[in-house]
C-alpha cells in the first residue's frame, strides 16, 4: 500500500468515526448529549477536510479543487444521491408504514450515486 493511499484511509476512518459518532450523539435521544454531537461532528468533518487537501499535497497537485462545470454537476449528482439513500433508511428505520417506500428511495439513491462512476470518467 501506498503512502498516500494509508495517510488518506487513516485519515478518512478517523473523520467519519468522528462524524458519525457525533451525528448519534445528536440524534439518539438516549444519549443526551447534542452539544457534544455536534463539536464531534464538526471536528469530523474538518479532519475529511484535512485528509482531502493532505491527499491533494500528496499528489503533488494544488490543494484546492479547481471549481468547473463538472465538478459542480458531480458534486451535486453526490449530494443529491446522498440525500435520497438518506431519506430511504430514514423512511425504513423511523416512520412506521414507509418501508416500501423507504426501500425505493434508498435504492433510487444507490441508482443516483452510482451514476458518477461513468460520469466522473474513472471507469475501466
Amino acid at each position: 500500500m501506498k503512502k498516500l493511499n494509508f495517510v488518506s484511509l487513516l485519515l478518512g476512518i478517523i473523520g467519519i468515526l468522528l462524524f458519525g459518532f457525533g451525528m448519534s450523539c445528536c440524534l439518539v435521544p438516549e444519549f443526551n448529549a447534542p452539544t457534544a454531537g455536534i463539536v464531534l461532528g464538526i471536528i469530523g468533518i474538518l479532519v475529511l477536510l484535512v485528509m482531502l487537501v493532505v491527499r491533494r499535497k500528496m499528489q503533488g497537485k494544488s490543494a484546492v479543487v479547481a471549481l468547473n462545470a463538472k465538478t459542480v454537476f458531480a458534486i451535486l449528482i453526490g449530494i443529491v444521491g446522498t440525500l435520497l439513500f438518506g431519506l430511504g433508511l430514514c423512511l425504513c428505520m423511523v416512520f412506521t408504514g414507509y418501508f416500501i417506500w423507504g426501500i425505493v428511495a434508498a435504492v433510487a439513491g444507490i441508482a443516483v450515486l452510482l451514476c458518477l462512476i461513468p460520469f466522473c470518467g474513472k471507469l475501466e
